[in-house]
């Protein structure tokens, strides 16, 4: 088949890699090459990436920045440190150009309505936030801007997490080595600039590079359809995106190796994605029910014992230790 890939983050390198050995494969990124960026905290769990990074042929310890041993999370009630089980900083975009390989891409291409969608057997829609796919008339967006901070002396040697009123969204500080940070925020009440502004005061800083995008953390099922015409969404475009963390790099990733194993029949990737983030609709209501004050810890146990237990078994793909005691103390914001 001809296959053109359309947005080339986690997602879109993965499935050039996978697909270019028996499809034709033509690849295009919206930003330039000298611009091409990841667009993200670079935070994600070494045991949940690494095969992905094998199915490339890369090994992952080679992109790592900085491995995590504790998060410190900040609440009301004061500051929790919980033991992170592979959580690490890494070399995102090289990685994501790495998984790439050999593919051309075709950098500095704005992809709209007027793409020769007739011109290709398939068009895999891996825009993350914009969508070539029919417009959602329910979508939630949490704006986030990011920095890159240079420090004479980092603030903290691990991860640091705050997350904001009811919710709405977080802070973030993610180590990146003895002198930098990112330091960013979303929030869906459209305080995440102040949040990060409000810690350069407290803990100032150089910073060096400022990116920020809008992400999109309505799960897949509320983001059907996944296919018109010959155009199929995958990743971040159809939901990938875990909405309590706004974590998306392994979850496109696992969308994206859906999508190569069922290429050729689109009844059972839907099926297939619908399984596999089926826990996204619980953990959405949770979210969107706490960011419009509206969550009923008696009402919503169930929800939240469904979440407790999907994370505990998956520490490992998380990259920290579950605790019952940390979500409760989530669920008291």
């Amino acid at each position: 088949m001809r296959i053109a890939i359309v947005g080339m983050g986690v997602a879109g390198a993965y499935l050039a890699s996978q697909l270019h050995e028996n499809h034709e494969v033509v690849c295009f990124e919206r930003l330039s090459e000298k611009d091409f960026d990841a667009v993200c905290a670079w935070g994600t769990s070494k045991f949940g990436i690494s095969e992905f990074a094998a199915d490339c042929n890369l090994d992952f310890d080679d992109y790592v920045i900085q491995d995590g041993k504790t998060m410190y999370l900040d609440t009301p009630a004061g500051i929790l440190k919980i033991p992170l089980i592979g959580l690490c900083t890494f070399d995102k975009k090289n990685f994501v150009k790495d998984m790439m390989g050999k593919c051309a891409v075709n950098y500095g291409t704005n992809i709209g309505l007027d793409f020769p969608k007739e011109e290709y057997d398939l068009v895999i829609d891996s825009t993350a936030s914009r969508r070539l796919l029919p417009h959602l008339d329910e979508q939630l967006f949490i704006p986030c801007i990011q920095y890159l901070v240079k420090y004479d002396k980092v603030p903290f040697d691990d991860f640091y997490i705050k997350p904001l009123a009811d919710l709405s969204g977080y802070f973030w500080y993610f180590p990146l080595g003895e002198h930098y940070g990112h330091v960013g925020a979303g929030d869906s009440r459209k305080n995440h600039v102040k949040a990060c502004d409000d810690f350069m005061v407290k803990y100032p800083g150089k910073i060096q590079k400022t990116v920020g995008r809008p992400i999109r953390i309505t799960p897949p099922s509320r983001c059907q359809p996944f296919k018109e015409g010959n155009v199929i969404g995958v990743g971040e475009a159809i939901g990938t995106v875990y909405p309590m963390l706004g974590e998306g790099i392994i979850p496109s990733l696992q969308c994206a190796r859906i999508l190569v194993k069922h290429l050729e029949d689109f009844p059972k990737y839907r099926a297939a994605v619908l399984d596999e983030f089926k826990i996204y609709d619980s953990i959405y209501n949770f979210v969107t029910s706490k960011i419009a004050g509206k969550f009923n810890p008696i009402l919503g146990l169930p929800k939240l014992i469904s979440l407790y237990r999907h994370m505990k078994k998956n520490q490992s793909r998380y990259g920290m230790e579950v605790r019952a005691s940390d979500l409760l103390s989530l669920v008291k914001l």
